[in-house]
Order: structure tokens, then C-alpha cells, then sequence
């Protein structure tokens, strides 16, 4: 018979910990709030009352609503007071020897058919479980931060965890309002194991000065629509809370991915814990402040000292694509004169064809005025021949990715375009160098990797080789700032920064449900809901298409010869078998 859930615990009342509590609350049910000392209760109470006053002020909870909520937590530093409680959710600090000994003495406490479960965001259940007289009865609840916001609930089933125990669970997470997934006894379970990974990859970014916090922060927001940079999010998570993780997936897993970078670590001994220290990555305005406040690494801004930046009001497109077309309406609608060439006058009449086309749908979405539409369209001029390219201050070529067709336009560009000129790729994996090697002027050469749709992504990767001229680089770092796009500056190497953190993240998701640890729909709504993250790992693989993501996760692994890089036997074999995605019909998942 299921148990009817009306008297709950809540053991340690940090962050998580009062959340936890508001959200059982929240639900009608009656909470024992527990924590060492009376310092505990008070900052476990100040969290709530802060939490629930927000919502009363914005209009999201009434007065009632706000007044019974209070009424059914009991603030305690007693375990005894546990006693009645038909389930208990620790919530102190991730160390294995705490959360063991909290347990233990629960056992002892709590009714025989009570359950109790842990919050563990990394520690391994059955170990936590096996502390206890009945570690049948012991289950993972998994909240995720702040938990009354976040639906997402991992409820975590060791090898011997009863049936009635983890269903119960699930089915009170469900009553609360959330989206739980049972899910295995494995380090990091859906979520931490898949987000860790490439929070780890950002910091290893950040300490071998690939690119800036700013720019790694600032590439993943705009370039994949996620809520928070890596550097951000390891902030508001903490930093000791991310070793921690870290730590315990490395120790389970060996996979080397997972050991923590040391700067982590460096960091965590300093004191440099995040927002909750008042400084981690960046500095916050008080320990606990979400305000960043200018530090010595925060860039100006500015033109670097002794760089004078190159004219550019004529810029050429070469390409006649998507990506060509939505660079070139980028370019004239920020009042630049372009001449773009295709390689016959079909597709230039093709190109202007597109071009009036999504104008105009634009004009019609209220986004643009008519006239502003019209000049637009008076700065573009069309060409099937290069030579139109000859007066351009700047050419960005649009072209098949492909090297040999890239250099073949190089070599031509080199011989067309005036001295000064400047020559950028729009590539998203190849090596910018080596279409610079095959120019006089390699130091005029830059990478411009725009983001499909070029109108509307944000995001411009500007890649430097070790020949990029600093002049070149301002003056195109500026550029980009000048057409409304966030410029993002980086080596040049595989995946830049993108690309780079993301398909190993999305390898990892098909490694995971190759192993069978859980289907992608929970992968999917783990990542989507308890990460905040605007598609799942294959939602986003079938619109990418897996034929491009192989190539992409072959390029990282040719680059890095990282053994996790190696591209998921599972997405080669769907390759292998025509699978690539919505635009077959068939990917990781069938469509209509």
C-alpha cells in the first residue's frame, strides 16, 4: 500500500536545505526544519522568510497562502523531533562521513516503515545507505538549486533499494510539482555527470588563457541560449560544492575529463569559493551578492595601447548559402556597403532574392520599418566575379567547408583584394591558418565564425592564428560590436570555444544512453529542467544533424587526441545507417 506523505524532515537548512522545505510546505505538507544550532535555524529561517516574501510581494503567493506555509514548518535542533516524520531529507554538506552519520543516527529514531532519503548531488547512495540498519529503505531525492523554481528530481535507486521505496518517492515528487527520473547509483547520476564535464572543460579553457571569463561566459549565453556561463554557473554553485563533485566522479569513473582542474582546487584553498565567498571567477560586492563588481581582470574595453584600428565601411560576402545571406543583411542593415559574389548570376539573383525575402518578413513581424528595409537592400550590390571584391576593406567568405575550396578562394582573394585588406573565414572547424598559409599576407587573415541565423544569434567567435596582426583583430572585434554582435575572441584551434565545450557534452549524453543509464527523454528533461537548458542534449543532436556532429566530435579528437573526445559508437553506427537527424526523418528519435 503507497504511503500518504504528510509529515516530513528536512536536515540541514542551507540554500537547498530551506528550499527543500518551502517546496514540502508549499504542498501542504507538515516540515520538521532541522539543523545543528541556532545560528542554523536562523539562517534556514531567514532563507525562507526572504524566499516566500518575494513571492508575496510579486503576487506569485497570497498573504493566506504565505501565513499557512509558516504555520506548518517547526524550526528544531533536536532529532528526536523526527520522530513521527514518514520521510527525512538531509540536506547538510556533501561529505560522506556527515551524511553517514546523519543516517545512522536517524535509523534509530524514525519509525520502521519511515523513509529516508539523501540530496546528494555526487555521493554514491548505497554507501550513504549501508550506514543504516535498513538500506532498503534509504533513496535518493535529488533537488536542484533553487528548488522552488527548478522541476527537475532525480530519485536515485541503489541495487537495494525496495520497490515500494522509490516508487512512493517518485510518486511524492510528482505531487509536489516536479518532473522526477529514477536513475541508477552512479557518480554525478543524469545531470551533474553530463554538466560537470563541460564545466570542468571551461575551467581547463580559462586556465590555459584560451580565452577570456568574459568571452567564455559570454560564447555559451549567446551561442547556445544557455542561462549562465560555465565560470558564472561555478560561481552561484560554489566552488568547493564543484571540486567536491568533481572529485567523487573522478574517483568512480577514471575518466580523466572529470579530475578536477587544478585551479579549482588552487581556488577552493585560497577561499575563493564563488558568490557565497565574494569571489570566485569575478568579484561580487559582498559574500552572497550576485553583484559583479569590476576586478582587475574585467576587460576595458578599449582599443589595446598602440593599435590603431583599419577603416571599414565596404565589406564583400563571398557565398551564396544561409549563412552568406544573413551575413550580408547583418553587414548592410548596420549601414555598411556590401558587394557579395556567387559563382553565377542564378544564384546572385538568388541571394538578392532571399535577401528581399526575409526583409521583408522583418517588415511584416514589426521588427523593421519599410524604408529601413529599403536602404538596406540600396547598399547590397550582386556579382558573379571576384574581381567586384577589389576595393573591399573586408571580405568574409561564406563558401562549402571544405579546405581545398577555401584556400582555392584564398589564393584568388590574395591577388583581387587591395593591400590593408582584410580577409576573414567564416569556418566552424577548420584551422584558420591554413587558410592563411596559402596568402602573401597571412597577417591580414582572421576567422568570423557567425552563428546560424546570422540576424538573429548574437554570437561571433573572432578567431586569431599565430600570424593575425593586433590591429586586425581590434578592427574586428570592433566591427562585430558595430553590427550588434558579441564578439568573442580565441584561438585557433578545434571547435573554438563552442563547439569546443559543447560536443563533448552532447558525446558524453550518447555515451550515457549507450550504457543504458537512462532513455533521452530523461536525459532530455534532466538537462532541460534541471539545468535550465533551452534544448536537450539530443533534441539538439537531431536538429544539428548527426552527421555534422560526428565531424565536429572527429575534428575534436583528431585535435586533442583525448580519449573521451572519441565520437559514441552509438552515433557512428546511426550515422552509418542514414539516421542524421530531422532533416532523414530519423535521429535519436523518429519524426513524422
Amino acid at each position: 500500500m503507497a504511503r500518504d506523505f504528510t509529515t516530513v524532515g528536512v536536515i540541514g537548512l542551507g540554500t537547498m536545505g530551506a528550499g527543500i522545505v518551502e517546496v514540502f510546505a508549499r504542498n501542504g505538507l507538515d516540515v520538521f526544519a532541522v539543523d545543528a544550532d541556532d545560528a542554523g535555524l536562523a539562517h534556514g529561517r531567514e532563507i525562507l522568510a526572504g524566499s516566500t516574501g518575494r513571492a508575496l510581494a510579486r503576487g506569485k503567493m497570497t498573504q493566506e497562502a504565505h501565513d499557512a506555509l509558516h504555520q506548518r514548518v517547526t524550526f528544531t535542533t533536536a532529532l528526536e523531533d523526527l520522530a513521527g516524520c514518514q520521510l527525512v531529507v538531509e540536506a547538510v554538506p556533501e561529505q560522506l562521513a556527515l551524511k553517514k552519520d546523519v543516517l545512522g543516527r536517524l535509523d534509530r529514531i524514525v519509525a520502521a516503515d519511515a523513509v529516508l532519503a539523501t540530496n546528494t548531488s555526487s555521493l554514491p547512495v548505497t554507501e550513504i545507505a549501508v550506514a543504516t540498519s535498513n538500506p532498503k529503505r534509504v533513496v535518493g531525492m535529488h533537488f536542484f538549486n533553487p528548488a522552488p523554481v527548478q522541476q527537475f528530481v532525480e530519485v536515485i535507486r541503489t541495487v537495494i533499494t525496495a520497490d515500494d521505496v522509490f516508487e512512493d518517492v517518485k510518486a511524492l515528487a510528482e505531487r509536489l510539482g516536479k518532473k522526477p527520473v529514477v536513475v541508477g547509483d552512479k557518480a554525478g547520476f543524469i545531470a551533474n555527470a553530463l554538466l560537470f564535464g563541460y564545466l570542468n572543460h571551461a575551467v581547463a579553457m580559462y586556465e590555459s588563457r584560451y580565452a577570456t571569463r568574459e568571452d567564455l561566459d559570454a560564447a555559451m549565453r549567446f551561442g547556445c541560449g544557455y542561462p549562465m556561463g560555465p565560470l558564472q554557473l561555478l560561481d552561484l554553485i560554489g566552488l568547493d560544492t564543484a571540486y567536491e563533485i568533481l572529485d567523487t566522479m573522478y574517483k568512480q569513473g577514471r575518466d580523466r575529463l572529470h579530475a578536477p582542474t587544478p585551479l579549482i582546487k588552487q581556488m577552493v584553498s585560497a577561499g575563493m569559493l564563488g558568490r557565497k565567498s565574494g569571489r570566485g571567477f569575478y568579484t561580487y560586492a559582498a559574500a552572497g551578492s550576485p553583484e559583479v563588481v569590476p576586478d582587475r581582470q574585467t576587460p576595458s574595453g578599449g582599443v589595446p595601447d598602440g593599435v590603431a584600428l583599419r577603416e571599414v565601411t565596404r565589406v564583400g560576402v563571398v557565398g551564396s548559402g544561409v549563412m552568406a545571406v544573413g551575413i550580408v543583411e547583418v553587414l548592410a542593415r548596420a549601414g555598411l556597403a556590401v558587394t557579395y559574389v556567387a559563382r553565377s548570376d542564378e544564384k546572385v539573383e538568388a541571394v538578392r532574392a532571399s535577401l528581399v525575402a526575409g526583409l521583408a518578413r522583418s517588415v511584416e513581424k514589426g521588427r523593421l520599418e519599410q524604408a529601413e528595409a529599403d536602404a538596406t537592400l540600396a547598399r547590397v550590390t550582386g556579382s558573379s566575379e571576384r574581381k567586384a571584391l577589389a576595393g573591399a576593406d573586408l571580405v568574409i567568405e561564406a563558401v562549402a567547408e571544405d579546405l581545398a575550396v577555401k584556400q582555392d578562394l584564398f589564393r584568388d582573394l590574395d591577388r583581387i583584394c587591395r593591400p590593408g585588406a582584410i580577409l576573414a573565414t567564416t569556418t566552424s572547424s577548420l584551422p584558420v591558418i591554413d587558410c592563411a598559409k596559402v596568402t602573401s599576407r597571412p597577417q591580414d587573415v582572421v576567422g568570423m565564425h557567425f552563428f546560424n541565423p546570422a540576424p538573429v544569434m548574437k554570437l561571433v567567435e573572432v578567431v586569431h592564428t599565430v600570424s593575425t596582426a593586433p590591429d586586425v583583430l581590434a578592427t574586428v572585434q570592433q566591427l562585430c560590436a558595430t553590427v550588434g554582435k558579441v564578439a568573442v575572441t580565441c584561438g585557433d584551434r578545434a571547435g573554438f570555444v563552442v563547439n569546443a565545450l559543447l560536443f563533448p557534452y552532447l558525446n558524453d549524453a550518447v555515451k550515457m544512453l549507450e550504457a543504458n543509464y537512462a532513455s533521452a527523454d530523461d536525459i532530455d528533461t534532466a538537462m532541460k529542467t534541471g539545468c535550465g537548458l533551452p534544448m536537450g542534449p539530443f533534441e539538439l543532436l537531431d536538429v544539428v544533424g548527426l552527421d555534422v556532429s560526428l565531424a565536429i566530435e572527429r575534428e575534436l579528437y583528431l585535435e586533442f587526441r583525448e580519449r573521451g573526445y572519441a565520437p559514441a559508437p552509438l552515433l557512428e553506427h546511426l550515422v552509418t545507417a542514414g539516421y542524421l537527424g530531422r532533416k532523414s526523418g530519423r535521429g535519436f528519435r523518429t519524426y513524422a
